[in-house]
């Protein structure tokens, strides 16, 4: 009889080294080298609507609960040798990795399907695409100057002309 556990059913799916998840028997619980947490481990629950991250960090126990839409895709990194499948997210210490193989078909399968389940795209790393611009800081530039702004503008519009009238001049 296989042990128990509170969230997937069945015993934690395999060390770091050597990962190899089920797509299709979620939810599932297992640890992951993680090289800022105590014991260099973080055990993660990975859901088919959200991962929870948990660590230990200087000992403070921390609990990370992410949505599966915030994450980037399902990208394919490493070398010939160890291939991995990750969940990749904005911030690195946040990517999930899903599978670790060096046999190219199977990887390319598992691939197709961790896209599939969880409705996210198929990253490719070697090729980035470029962030987008951000907003330039002096976008508003030719406006007039703040301190300007505060003032009301004045009306542009024709001086009265009086011909033909007496003028009173003061004199001192």
């Amino acid at each position: 009889m296989r042990r128990q556990t509170a969230i997937s059913g069945a015993a934690p799916a395999g060390s770091s080294r050597n990962l190899r998840l089920d797509p299709l028997s979620l939810p599932v619980r297992f640890d992951a080298h993680d090289p800022r947490a105590d014991g260099y481990t973080r055990q993660i629950e990975l859901h088919r609507e959200r991962v929870v991250l948990r660590r230990a960090v200087r000992g403070m126990q921390m609990a990370i609960n992410v949505r599966v839409s915030d994450f980037t895709g399902v990208a394919l990194r490493g070398n010939d040798e160890a291939q991995t499948l990750v969940l990749v997210h904005r911030d690195p210490s946040l990517s999930v990795p899903l599978l670790i193989s060096a046999d190219g078909d199977d990887l390319a399968e598992a691939w197709a399907v961790w896209s599939e389940i969880f409705a996210l795209p198929q990253l490719d790393e070697g090729v980035r695409k470029p962030a987008p611009r951000r907003r330039r800081r002096n976008a508003i530039r030719d406006r007039r100057p703040k301190f300007l702004m505060r003032r009301r503008t004045a009306m542009t519009r024709e001086l009265p002309i009086h011909r033909e009238e007496r003028e009173i001049i003061a004199r001192n």
